[in-house]
């Protein structure tokens, strides 16, 4: 069965889908995360065959979350280290993890438990408002038609009432958003 590519659908989701979708990708960044940084490391910790990790390892490298740095000249000897936007994908292993252990672990409890560093607690992550820091639920929620969305798409989105358009949420348009997103459609 062929792979249907999501990389150019207007869609963030189904860009990062595209991306990290797969079974051991998400499962490399972990390790990564959690300070694994050569081959056989991750070989070891994660029981992935070769080939496997290669192609991953180098997708990885190729989209720019993490930079293959040499360790050593005879022979030459490659580290994987998290790029800022391999850095900037914890907080969604974070919300996997939280996500994890409240749905999915088993009676003996969570199988990783992560501390801040700065207060010193024992903390999961929580999903928040980045303007008033409310946890954000799902019930709280409204798509608004945004700038990135095709025309043709989002009128057909604000037709069927699954976005509205910002004019009608009484957020201002942004700067090249499309003219759906902007007003109202008839």
């Amino acid at each position: 069965m062929k792979r249907t590519p999501f990389g150019a659908w207007p869609c963030s989701i189904a860009r990062a889908v595209d991306l990290l979708g797969d079974w051991w990708t998400p499962l490399v960044l972990r390790e990564a995360v959690f300070g694994v940084r050569r081959f056989e490391e991750f070989q070891r910790h994660l029981g992935i065959g070769r080939n496997v990790l290669a192609q991953r390892l180098n997708r990885l490298v190729d989209e720019g979350l993490m930079d293959r740095v040499p360790y050593q000249d005879r022979p030459l000897r490659h580290e994987y280290v998290l790029t800022t936007k391999g850095r900037d994908f914890f907080p969604v292993l974070a919300a996997i993890i939280a996500w994890g252990d409240t749905w999915l672990s088993d009676d003996s409890g969570a199988p990783v438990v992560l501390r801040h560093r700065t207060c010193g607690h024992e903390t999961q992550a929580v999903v928040a408002c980045a303007k008033c820091g409310d946890a954000l639920r799902i019930e709280d929620m409204e798509a608004l038609a945004g700038p990135g969305l095709p025309t043709d798409i989002a009128d057909l989105a604000v037709a069927s009432g699954r976005f509205r358009t910002r004019a009608a949420a009484g957020v201002p348009a942004a700067e090249g958003e499309p003219a759906a997103a902007a007003a109202d459609s008839p």
